[in-house]
C-alpha cells in the first residue's frame, strides 16, 4: 500500500494497530502518524480536534478500542460502551471535519445476534438479540459502524468498515481479566505446566465455537480492503473456520506440552454458542489466511514464555470472547 498523503493508525501498540504497523513498514510506506495514549486520549474530544486540525491525515485507520474477554466485559460494561463511543464518536467526528479522505472501521463478530445462522453473512447484523455477556462492547460497535456509514453518506468521506473474527498474536494480552481466550488459555496452561498442576479447570462447557485468525494475517486483510474495497457495506475478515473451546484447548496444552487433565465449569458462562464468519466477500478480493492456528499459537506460547519477568501465579479460568 502507497499513499501520498498521511495515514494515522490510532492504537498502534494494540494487537491488530502492531500488526498493521509491522506490515505497512515491510511494505515501506512511512507517512504513519501514531500517537501514544499519554500523548492523546481518544476520550478526550478537544485533544483530537486539535490533533487532527494540526495533522490533517488523508487516511484515518481505527484500530483503537477497549477491549476484553467475558469477564472484563461482566465487570465493566459502562465502561466498554462509555470508552467505546467516545473515541469512536470523537475520531470519526475529528476526520469528517478536518479533510480525511478514507477511514477505515473495525469492528467486532460481537456485533452480530447471538442466534445468527452460521456462517454469519454481513446481512445479519441488526437481525436479533445480541449475546448479553459482552453486549455493551457489541452496542458500541455497532454505532460506531453507522456512524461512519452515515459520514460517507452525508460528508463524502470513503468509509470502510471491517468486520473481525477473535484475532490473536504478537502484542495480544495476557493479563487474567482482560485476556482472550487463546492468550488466557496458554497462559493458564504455561503456569499449569510450570506449577506441576494435575488438572486445569476452564470455564464453561467447553462447546462455544470460535473462529480465529492471526493478527498478521487480520493485517493484511484490513490493507487489501483499503486498496480495493469502494463499497459502504460492511465486510467479515476472518479465517473461515471455527472450533470448539475444547478442541482449542487440547491444541494449546498440546503446544505448551501440558500433560494433565483438563476440566470445564459448567455453572460459568459460554458466551455467545457460536461465532463462524461468512468470509466469502474477503475471498473473492484474493485473500487467504497464510498463518495456521497451530503455528500461531505455538509462537504465541513462545511469546507468553519470553515475556515473564516474575514467578508465576494463578489465573483466572480462560473463556471464550
Amino acid at each position: 500500500m502507497s499513499h501520498r498523503g498521511s495515514i494515522y493508525l490510532a492504537g498502534h501498540k494494540g494487537l491488530v494497530g502492531s500488526a498493521l504497523l509491522r506490515l505497512l513498514r515491510a511494505r515501506n510506506v512511512r507517512n504513519v502518524l501514531t500517537a501514544a495514549r499519554s500523548e492523546l486520549d481518544l476520550r478526550e474530544t478537544q485533544s483530537v480536534n486539535e490533533f487532527f486540525h494540526l495533522h490533517r491525515p488523508d487516511v484515518v485507520i481505527l484500530a483503537a478500542a477497549t477491549v476484553g474477554g467475558i469477564r472484563a466485559n461482566q465487570l465493566a460494561p459502562a465502561d466498554f460502551l462509555y470508552d467505546n463511543l467516545m473515541i469512536q464518536n470523537n475520531v470519526l467526528h475529528a476526520a469528517a471535519h478536518n479533510g480525511t479522505k478514507t477511514f477505515m472501521f473495525l469492528g467486532s463478530s460481537c456485533m452480530y445476534p447471538r442466534a445468527a445462522p452460521q456462517p454469519i453473512k454481513e446481512e445479519c447484523l441488526l437481525t436479533g438479540p445480541l449475546e448479553s455477556t459482552n453486549e455493551g462492547y457489541a452496542l458500541a460497535k455497532i454505532a460506531g459502524l453507522k456512524l461512519a456509514q452515515y459520514y460517507q453518506q452525508q460528508v463524502g468521506m470513503r468509509c470502510i468498515c471491517a468486520i473481525p473474527c477473535n484475532l490473536y498474536g504478537p502484542n495480544d494480552r495476557f493479563d487474567p481479566i482482560r485476556s482472550h481466550v487463546i492468550s488466557a488459555l496458554v497462559r493458564k496452561f504455561v503456569e499449569a505446566m510450570d506449577a506441576n498442576q494435575s488438572t486445569v479447570t476452564l470455564w464453561g462447557s467447553g462447546n462455544a465455537r470460535r473462529e480465529f485468525l492471526h493478527a498478521d494475517d487480520a493485517a493484511a486483510a484490513l490493507l487489501l480492503l483499503l486498496e480495493k474495497w469502494e463499497s459502504p457495506n460492511y465486510v467479515n475478515v476472518g479465517s473461515g473456520i471455527d472450533l470448539s473451546i475444547r478442541d482449542l484447548s487440547v491444541e494449546i496444552a498440546t503446544a505448551v506440552g501440558y500433560k494433565g487433565s483438563i476440566a470445564w465449569d459448567p455453572s460459568m458462562p459460554d458466551g455467545m454458542p457460536r461465532k463462524c464468519l461468512d468470509v466469502s466477500i474477503l475471498n473473492e478480493l484474493g485473500f487467504q489466511p497464510q498463518i495456521t492456528l497451530q503455528q500461531g499459537i505455538l509462537s504465541l506460547v513462545d511469546d507468553f514464555r519470553n515475556s515473564r519477568t516474575a514467578a508465576p501465579h494463578q489465573v483466572e479460568t480462560a473463556r471464550p470472547q
